[in-house]
Formats: structure tokens, C-alpha cells, sequence
């Protein structure tokens, strides 16, 4: 099959059986202090269960497209059956509550597995198809994970030489797997399981080196997905993006909207992640009607004119701070998405529509308001709400928040009873978020910062100390230090700096090539900085702040001057690659992703180059090139061939 044509999507009606009422206050009492729960969701469907909704759409409408892939397609009746054949292939060795590591990429063989582990009843929990070995290594000696779902080849050593059941998942797509397993090695001793009710779960960041699973129960994502439905109108004929990277639980949001509706979910090549320009076309030729994307690769689009010929109508952005507002020309709703994983996906949004464009200003919009089965209250140091108007913390209650993580001890730590005296119907804990937030008088959120060392790279968070822990496994190295300077484009980096033992030689580009092994693609520093010493504050702590500031100025007597006769193409890329990465002493024989370029600093400098030069390159040639000189070659070469035929 061709890919899908560009026919106008008819807009389903708002389902019956679910309608919003407005958010409220938590008690009458408290519409002068900083506390607001989420709109009642009126015959909500939440009590019946992600499954049976699915299973009712493979009954009613078996032959309709469930997953559009590439060139090929899959009904709801064939997605079933597979989900079916899968189960039945785990079945004897996969029960209710156990883990199960999916290590694909967005395909109809995700869909399928993603299906199949709830049919068992097990837990989901996704890594992604690229998890990085020592990262997927820890993850299975801390976790009681009963097998891992993948490519052998992307999988670790231990099971590799596992056990392993072939499994039939559909093959080809955009992002094809090829065979995949299910590998099964032994538990280590003491490896935590995860608690009663598990629907999924999904690793964060963690400030000991190692990341952490929080736990989600069906239940918190059912409602969250009521919400949804009726926010967005997704309905049979609608065709919902499979955009977000696997690992991130957003796309948990994503995969089951489109089935708990008899949409078509529609993965995306990767490609799409790393060039807005091929995103929105992208959009444009699978004719995707409501999507889900990071804040870092929908702000450029902000920044232009809108595309035209989308039939794009809701397009929920998150997992960053958003500082731009769609302008009068957006023709799709665009709603600012705020949530932890730790409360289920999404906690508060604001939607805005062309018709408002301007009604508020130019300023960063606000995170908005909560969902429905969310309490927010925003506290003082006593943990009590302040006055409306005031700073202080975000936390979150009610049936939106995860069962915890997957460590009760950690669990205990960050979901609290609320403080003393302050009554909250229906909330019996808290979540901590960490994040600095002001409420207004009309009970809009507005996000201000975080509380506390925790960042956000590309919109995935971060703990500075997992980065540090996962240089310090170099013997080499005898301490690490990271910070994350912001831009003056507003984009936050990492930076490292390391000390070595007495007599080490160790280069700083073999430092992050060992870190790339533990650590997401984000969390990677850009640079790695050696140091004889980390400087001390007045206390004789290590003086983080000016190491910030340290990696933050431009270190001019760094900069390596381009090359005697370089070309137009080489002085674009050289400066702009050296803007985004800070890192001055760039040459034209590095090679992009070893330097520290990740997919959102790509998508950031085909933009650049775009701009200054008039080449559009697209992220499949950018990545095919061996260094940055090949990069600038193909720049100008392209350059000339459109001044000789005067485009």
C-alpha cells in the first residue's frame, strides 16, 4: 500500500457517554488559596477496563485499520489475533503482576505486545528499541523483570544467551524489529517485583545512578484517556500519532487512545523526530488528526507559518516549558501538557485555539488547569496551600497519581499524607513534584522552575548525580561533577567535569562513549571538561554554581577558527554546531553524534542551516554523513545547484 492519502479526516462527534463539567475548587472554602481539582468526567468510562474497550472495537469494527505502518496496515481483527498468538506463546511462563521489558520501536509489533502483556495481565514496561546495555543490565538486577521482548541483538549479554521464544509479531513498518524474542534469564536475588495493580510502568531518572520505575494502575490511565477522548473527539476515521520515543510514558497515552477508540494509530519513522520539516510532512501525508509531540520540536513550528494542507485538529505538546503561543494561522488546537510520571501522563493542560491568539499576550502560556480524577495544591514550606497568587510547590493528588515506585522505601519518601488540617475530598496523598509553580485567581497554573537540581534535556528529566554516577564507573575517573548551563536560546545542556586518578589518560570523548552505554540519549553531556580540581564554595562544598557559570561563558580562546579557504557551507555548519553545543573548539572532522549531537540539537541545526543558507537537508542524509566537513560539503553543493538553476 502507498501511504495514506491527504483526504480531509470528517471530525467525529464528542462521545455521549463521556462530557466534562468545569474544574472546581476542592471545598467552596478554598477559592482564595492555591488548591483546584479537575472537571468531573459525567458517565465516564474509566470503570471499563483499556482491554474491553479495545475488544469491543475488534467486535464491532474488526475490518477497520487499527495501525497504518509505513506501506502497510493492519485491521483491528489481525491486531487481535496477533495480540491472541503472542499470549498464547508467553502464556506458560509469563503470569498476572510480572514485568515485561519491551525493548521495539514504534510498529505495529509494539501495538501487538503491548496488547498481549495486558491480555496476561502482566506489567509493561518499556525501554525502548536502542535501551543502552549497562542501562537495561541495572534495570534487571534492581527489577524482578520476567522477560525482555526485543531483537536479540539490542538486548544484554545475560539474555542474549537466555532462553528464548521466537514470537510473531507483524514485521516491516517504518521502524522494523525483525525477529524478535522474548528472552527469559534468571532473577537476581532480591530484585523488587512490582506492587498489586500494576497496569505499567516506566523508568525516570534517579539521584542514586541508577533510574527508577514508577507504577501505574489501569485505573489512573482509563480516566486519563476519558479525558482524551472527549478533549480531542478521537473517533473511528481519526488516524492518532505513535510519535513519542517508546521509553517515555506519553506514549502509553498515545498507543491506548487510539485503540480504546477505533482510531488508526499511525507510528512514525524516526526520522520525523529529528527535522520539523519532515514531522509536518509527515502529518500531512499519513493525514494524522490528533498527535502527541515533544515541546522542543513543536515550538520551532510556532516560530513560521503554519503548514498548510494539514488535517492536524488537537495536538497535545508537553515534556518541556513551552515559551511561544500558536499564532492566528494555527489550524489545530494546541494543548500545553504538564505531568510527571509519577501522576499518570498528564496533570494539567491549556488549550489554545486560533480564535485566542493574542487574548493573554506573548508571553509563555501557562500549564492550565488539572484533568478530571486530579487535585492540585500548590504549598509552602509546611506543606499547607498558600494564598492564590503565591509561589511555593505543585503537589498532586487524587486518582491520577501512580501506585508509587516500584521500591516502597522511595515510594514512602515522595507520596505524603497531605500536611495536617488541610482537608482534601477524596485525596488521602500527595506527590511532590519538585516544581515551582504560582496559581492564579482564575485557577491557572503558571510553571516558574524546579526546587531543586533536577533538569529537563529535550523533555526528558534528568538527575545530574545518574550522570555523574555513570562517568565515576570509569575507573579512571575519580569524581564527576555535571551541571546544565541554559543557552541564550533558553536550551539547557550538560556539561561535565571530571577529575582523574593519579597517572589516568583518558580522553574526554572515551568518557562519554562509556557514559552513552548507561545513560539515555538526553542525558549524555555535550562536553566533557577535565579538571585538576572542582572549585569550593564558602562552605567547602563543591561550588556547583560557578562551575554553571563557567560552562555557560563563552570561551572564546577555545575556538578554533575555521580553515584558511573554508567555504560558506563550512562556516555555517562550524558556528552553528558550535552555538548549540557550546563547545568552541568544534572542527570539521568531528563526527556530530560523538561530540554530543542528539536528535533535538540536529533538529535545532538543520533549522539553522536552513535559515542561513536556504538548504534544506533532511535527518536521514544528515546522519548518513561521516563528519561535519561531509555535512558542509553536501551544503554547498546544494547551494550551487540552486544558483544554477536560479531556485
Amino acid at each position: 500500500m502507498s501511504h495514506p492519502t491527504t483526504s480531509p479526516v470528517p471530525r467525529p462527534v464528542t462521545p455521549p457517554e463521556v462530557l466534562l463539567t468545569a474544574p472546581a475548587p476542592a471545598s467552596p472554602a478554598d477559592d482564595t488559596l492555591s488548591v483546584t481539582r479537575g472537571p468531573e468526567l459525567r458517565g465516564n468510562a474509566a470503570a471499563t477496563g483499556m482491554l474491553d474497550l479495545f475488544e469491543d472495537w475488534a467486535r464491532r469494527t474488526p475490518d477497520a485499520l487499527a495501525v497504518i505502518d509505513g506501506g502497510r496496515t493492519w485491521t483491528y481483527r489481525q491486531i487481535d489475533a496477533a495480540a491472541d498468538e503472542t499470549a498464547a506463546a508467553l502464556r506458560d511462563r509469563v503470569g498476572t503482576g510480572d514485568l515485561v521489558g519491551v525493548c521495539l520501536d514504534r510498529s505495529a509489533a509494539l501495538v501487538v505486545a503491548a496488547v498481549a502483556i495486558a491480555r496476561l495481565g502482566a506489567v509493561y514496561l518499556p525501554l525502548g528499541p536502542r535501551p543502552g546495555e549497562r542501562r537495561v543490565e541495572a534495570v534487571t538486577e534492581d527489577l524482578d523483570v520476567a522477560c525482555l521482548i526485543g531483537a536479540p541483538a539490542v538486548l544484554p549479554a545475560r539474555h542474549r544467551t537466555a532462553g528464548h521464544v521466537p514470537l510473531a509479531l507483524p514485521e516491516g513498518g517504518v521502524n522494523p524489529a525483525g525477529a524478535v524474542v522474548a528472552a527469559f534469564a534468571p532473577s537476581r536475588p532480591g530484585a523488587l517485583r512490582a506492587p498489586h495493580g500494576a497496569f505499567y510502568a516506566v523508568l525516570t531518572s534517579g539521584s542514586t545512578g541508577r533510574p527508577k520505575a514508577v507504577v501505574v494502575a489501569e485505573p489512573a490511565l482509563g480516566t486519563l484517556l476519558d479525558w482524551y477522548r472527549a478533549e480531542t473527539a478521537l473517533a473511528p476515521g481519526d488516524r492518532q500519532s505513535l510519535l513519542i520515543g517508546v521509553a517515555f510514558d506519553p506514549h502509553l497515552m498515545e498507543l491506548w487512545a487510539g485503540l480504546t477508540s477505533g482510531a488508526a494509530l499511525v507510528p512514525a519513522p524516526d526520522d520525523v523526530r529529528w527535522d520539523t520539516g519532515a514531522l509536518t510532512s509527515w502529518w500531512r501525508e499519513a493525514a494524522v488528526s490528533v498527535a502527541v509531540a515533544a515541546t522542543p520540536m513543536v515550538e520551532p513550528l510556532l516560530e513560521r507559518p503554519w503548514p498548510q494542507g494539514l488535517v492536524l485538529r488537537h495536538l497535545v505538546v508537553g515534556g518541556d516549558r513551552m515559551r511561544r503561543r500558536p499564532g492566528a494561522d494555527v489550524t489545530a488546537t494546541v494543548h500545553n501538557a504538564y505531568g510527571p510520571a509519577e501522576a499518570t501522563v498528564v496533570t494539567t493542560t491549556y488549550a489554545m485555539r486560533a480564535a485566542d491568539a493574542g487574548a493573554e499576550g506573548p508571553g509563555a502560556p501557562p500549564i492550565g488547569t488539572p484533568v478530571p480524577g486530579v487535585t492540585v495544591v500548590v504549598t509552602g514550606p509546611d506543606g499547607r496551600p498558600v494564598a492564590r497568587g503565591e509561589e511555593g510547590e505543585l503537589r498532586v493528588g487524587g486518582s491520577g497519581l501512580a501506585l508509587g515506585y516500584v521500591d516502597p522505601e522511595l515510594t514512602a519518601l515522595r507520596f505524603t499524607a497531605p500536611a495536617p488540617g488541610v482537608e482534601l475530598p477524596g485525596v488521602d496523598r500527595l506527590y511532590r513534584t519538585g516544581d515551582r509553580v504560582r496559581m492564579r485567581r482564575d485557577g491557572v497554573l503558571e510553571f516558574l522552575g524546579r526546587l531543586d537540581n533536577q533538569v529537563k534535556i529535550s523533555g526528558v528529566r534528568i538527575e545530574p548525580a545518574e550522570v555523574e554516577a555513570a562517568l565515576e564507573k570509569d575507573p579512571a575517573v575519580l569524581g564527576a561533577v555535571v551541571t546544565a548551563p541554559r543557552g541564550p536560546g533558553g536550551a539547557v545542556r550538560l556539561v561535565a567535569y571530571v577529575r582523574l586518578a593519579p597517572g589516568a589518560s583518558v580522553s574526554e570523548q572515551t568518557l562519554l562513549e562509556a557514559a552513552r552505554a548507561w545513560l539515555p540519549e538526553q542525558a549524555v553531556p555535550s562536553a566533557v571538561r577535565i579538571v585538576d580540581a572542582f572549585p569550593l564554595d564558602a562552605n567547602g562544598k563543591v561550588d556547583r554554581a560557578g562551575l554553571a557559570r563557567d560552562a555557560a561563558a563563552p570561551a572564546a580562546g577555545d575556538r578554533a577558527d575555521a580553515p584558511e579557504g573554508a567555504t560558506a557551507g563550512e562556516r555555517v555548519v562550524l558556528d552553528a554546531v558550535r552555538d548549540l553545543l557550546s563547545r568552541p573548539a568544534t572542527v570539521l572532522t568531528d563526527d556530530f553524534a560523538t561530540i554530543g549531537g542528539t536528535s533535538i540539537v540536529a533538529a535545532r541545526l538543520l533549522a539553522v542551516i536552513e535559515q542561513r543558507t536556504g538548504v534544506r537537508l533532511r535527518a536521514p542524509e544528515f546522519l548518513r554523513q561521516p563528519d561535519l566537513g561531509a555535512v558542509a560539503a553536501l551544503v554547498d553543493r546544494r547551494r550551487e545547484a540552486a544558483r544554477r538553476t536560479g531556485a
